[in-house]
């Protein structure tokens, strides 16, 4: 099927050869995209190390489904939806091991504090805040006023209820409020 995505798409060309075994292709595609998937991740994830282990799950499982790209939208887009869905799952799987870690004491505090409230001097002051949300209003506060995901869709990708995905940004977006206004003072 060829649509205008196809002629107007130079991704296209390259995901089907890559979809065909094409190693070349496949490291254009990477080279052209790997730091917009990263930074998508690094916001969802919150650690540098995570977004680095889970990118390279993204593309990972891209590689493995390439050749189901179809061509009716952008690739771009495609790899998008692509991006958050392999994020999202391995993220859950990443955030249950980690609450099965049984650390003692100050060991255990240390570490979630690095995982939560890490400092992130290169992502700048809002994205330091927001590796300060809760996990899940994070995962929400990003897909949708960060990658413009509609709720309906934000709620569908992380199985919530389109309410909760409101919800959740509206209270995201008052803590970050708040804490902007604390900085302020």
């Amino acid at each position: 099927m060829l649509t205008t995505a196809y002629f107007d798409d130079p991704d296209v060309k390259l995901a089907q050869q890559a979809g065909q075994g094409d190693l070349n292709a496949f490291r254009k595609i990477y080279d052209r995209h790997h730091r917009r998937v990263y930074g998508l991740v690094l916001r969802l994830a919150g650690d540098f190390d995570m977004a680095n282990d889970v990118t390279q799950e993204v593309f990972i499982q891209l590689w493995k489904h390439l050749s189901s790209f179809r061509a009716e939208s952008k690739f771009s887009t495609w790899l998008h939806t692509v991006a958050t869905r392999v994020a999202i799952t391995e993220l859950r799987k990443q955030s249950r091991r980690i609450q099965q870690l049984q650390l003692a004491g100050d060991e255990q505090a240390h570490f979630e504090q690095q995982l939560v409230h890490s400092d992130c001097p290169d992502l700048g002051r809002l994205d330091g805040l927001i590796q300060r949300l809760p996990l899940q209003m994070r995962w929400v506060f990003v897909l949708h006023c960060l990658e413009g995901m509609r709720h309906e869709d934000v709620a569908e990708e992380l199985g919530i209820a389109v309410g909760t995905s409101k919800a959740q940004v509206h209270r995201a977006r008052t803590l970050l409020e708040e804490w902007l206004s604390d900085d302020n003072a």
